[in-house]
Order: C-alpha cells, then sequence, then structure tokens
C-alpha cells in the first residue's frame, strides 16, 4: 500500500513507538498519579518525562502540559472554558469541524457571537487587515488554525499572537496539521493555548492529545472528578495539570507519544520532517501540474506550507478518485475534510477535493507512483 494520507494519522509509526506502547502494556501495572508503589511511580515517571520533552518542543512549562482524549477535546476545553456569556470570538475562513462547531454550539445557545476573517494565502497584510478591521468588536479571543487541514495553507501565526497581546486577547491555535512539521514556539508567537493531536505529525498513538498553556490564561475545566491528589477535597483542584486530568491518563498511549517525540528529534527535528515531506510536495505538485484535467489546489503557494497538497480531476467528484486510487492500493482521503468553511472558500463546496499528505517514511518511488496512477484516472484508462 502506498499510504498518503499522513494529514489523518501518520503510518507506519516508528518501531520505537509501538515498542513503548507494547512495553507498557506489558510491563507498568500502575496507573500514573493513584498510589506510591513502584508500578506507579515508575509510570509517573514516563508522564513526567513525556511532560518535559513536550514542554521543551513547544516552549512553555511542563506542568501546563495537559494530556487529552485528542485535539478536539483540547479545542472544547479551551473555547468552552474561556468564552463566558456576551464574549466575541474572531475565527478564520479555514477552520476545521473541531473549531467551528464549538463556537456554534456556544452561538446557539445564547452565550457568544462570533465573526470570520479571510484569509488570503499569498497576503498575510490582507489577513492581518481583515483580523483588524473586526477589533472594533473587542472579542475575548482568536481561535484559528496553524494551518488549514486541507490546503495546507499556513496562516501569519506569529504576528497574529503579537496583535492579541497588544489588544489583551486571548489566542488559541490548532496545531494539529503543523506540530512535528513546523517548529512551534508558544512564547514567542504568544499562543496562550496550544491544542494538538499525538498521532498525526508528533508520531504518537490514537487517542492522544494535547493542551498547552503559557500560564497566563487558564480555561475552567470541562469534567471534574479523580485525579490523585487533594481526594479529601469534594471541589476540583486548581492546581495544574491535575485541574485538567480527571480519570485514568492513557498511559500506553503517552509512553508511545514519548517516543514519537523522540523520534522527531532524532531525525532532525521538524525543520528535517518538514524538508524531507515538502521535497515530496514539490514532487508531486510538479508531476500533477503536468497532467491534463488535473486541477491543483490552491494555485498559488504561499511560501511557508505544510506538506498537504489537494486536487481534483474533471469530470469526477473527488470520491470517486479516492476508491479509484484504493482500488490501486494507494490510500488518500476525498470529500469535505471535517472543513465547511475551507471548501467554501476555495470554491470546492461542491465535490469536495483529493488531499495527499505525504509522511515523512514515504518516498519518492511513492509519489511517482502515484502521479502514475493519477494520470491513467484522468486519461480515463484501465487501472
Amino acid at each position: 500500500m502506498i499510504y498518503l494520507d499522513n494529514g489523518a494519522t501518520t503510518y507506519p509509526k516508528p518501531c520505537s513507538v509501538s515498542e513503548s506502547v507494547m512495553n507498557a502494556l506489558r510491563f507498568t501495572a500502575g496507573s500514573p498519579g493513584r498510589g506510591g508503589h513502584s508500578q506507579t511511580i515508575k509510570a509517573g515517571e514516563t508522564v513526567y518525562r513525556t511532560r518535559e520533552i513536550i514542554a521543551e518542543m513547544f516552549s512553555c512549562e511542563s506542568e501546563n502540559v495537559i494530556f487529552t482524549d485528542n485535539c478536539t477535546t483540547s479545542l472544547n476545553t479551551a473555547i468552552k472554558g474561556v468564552c463566558k456569556k456576551g464574549d466575541r470570538v474572531l475565527t478564520s475562513s479555514l477552520e476545521h469541524n473541531s473549531v467551528l462547531r464549538p463556537l456554534e454550539k456556544l452561538r446557539e445557545k445564547g452565550i457568544i457571537s462570533f465573526g470570520i476573517f479571510r484569509v488570503s494565502p499569498q497576503n498575510d497584510e490582507e489577513t492581518l487587515e481583515g483580523i483588524r478591521s473586526l477589533m472594533s468588536l473587542k472579542p475575548k479571543a482568536i481561535v484559528c488554525t496553524f494551518a488549514s487541514n486541507v490546503f495546507g495553507t499556513v496562516l501569519p501565526i506569529e504576528r497574529i499572537g503579537r496583535l492579541c497581546r497588544e489588544s489583551d486577547v486571548i489566542f488559541i491555535v490548532d496545531g494539529a496539521q503543523a506540530a512535528g512539521s513546523i517548529k512551534i514556539d508558544m512564547k514567542k508567537m504568544n499562543i496562550d493555548i496550544l491544542c494538538l493531536p499525538g498521532h498525526k505529525g508528533l508520531y504518537g498513538p490514537m487517542g492522544t492529545g494535547l493542551m498547552l498553556l503559557s500560564g497566563r490564561v487558564m480555561p475552567e475545566e470541562l469534567t471534574q472528578g479523580g485525579t490523585g491528589s487533594y481526594s479529601m477535597d469534594e471541589k476540583q483542584p486548581h492546581s495544574v495539570p491535575d485541574r485538567y486530568e480527571s480519570g485514568t491518563l492513557n498511559f500506553p498511549g503517552i509512553a508511545g507519544l514519548y517516543s514519537g517525540v523522540r523520534f522527531i528529534r532524532s531525525c532532525g527535528g521538524e525543520d528535517a520532517v518538514h524538508g524531507k515531506e515538502m521535497e515530496l510536495i514539490d514532487i508531486l505538485e510538479s508531476d500533477l501540474s503536468a497532467v491534463r484535467h488535473i486541477r491543483l489546489y490552491p494555485e498559488m503557494k504561499s511560501a511557508l506550507r505544510s506538506p498537504i497538497l489537494s486536487f481534483n480531476v474533471d469530470g469526477f467528484h473527488s470520491e470517486e478518485v479516492s476508491s479509484l486510487l484504493d482500488k490501486c492500493g494507494v490510500a488518500v482521503r476525498a470529500g469535505y475534510h471535517c472543513a465547511k468553511l475551507a471548501h467554501e472558500s476555495y470554491g470546492t463546496s461542491e465535490i469536495g477535493c483529493v488531499r495527499v499528505t505525504p509522511g515523512f517514511f514515504n518516498t519518492k518511488k511513492d509519489i511517482k507512483n502515484f502521479v502514475f496512477y493519477c494520470n491513467k484516472i484522468a486519461m480515463r484508462q484501465k487501472i
């Protein structure tokens, strides 16, 4: 199989990741933070090491590294934990439903209102001007993606963060399509809350997510329960990370996530990973652009991009193309990618698009074979 759906989840995982998960299941019986016997201490040490390596990677304090089920849970906690009755929020025209739907639910309940600023892929100044024009609404927060999960467009996050800090606006960022491939520095970028999946560019297992806090803003927690601390107090502890981690942590997943981040380090860090993935994207873009009846999105690219390329084939729905590629042993993602706003922005609401997301383990041969199959589909040749 040629796997080109790394934007959904990275595959294959490094061997060290699966080994760490299995070792956690086989040799560590304790629940981290629950009890004082050797097994719980051993598990707790792994959790602590993972907090530290994540904190170093994204420039925050280790106690502000919160483990969640996934990026969507992190975003829901951040958005709903920050927003209060009467607040206004700004978001971008490229958002995933993990941002749009929580905002819409809060609006439906009469708690908030929100505005949408347009992202101009080739002109960051236009994007920023659109945000400035909405600042008269006096937003409580700006919530936006670091990079579009459909088109790879990277927003001017550092400049948006500076604008937020100058205006005393909370800045919440969805880093799902950037983490592990593009360097994210929370301090430099003035990000108050960074939400991440563990299973994409960080190469961890599914069922792992992160909510990273700058410490400037502490959202209300969505769940309360056992934290392994302050057990005789009926109220939820306010100390972090306990406040946000009720219930037993996904220890095998966290152990795998630790190894995933170490793998990125061993490859030379985010810049090295991004360089390899973008080399494949550049080949893919060059070869596909030469194929008749194929349209690439967007047609003009910004300087900094997430390793994503989307396209359509004339006369086909995107899901038809994906189905034909699947018969050739190629895995891609087609349709609407849980991103209504992004498809409306790029004019692909009718048929969606085919998204190709190479990963670190893909090869140039994978890309060449993929283009070969796409050419056959476009030319309506038997495959």
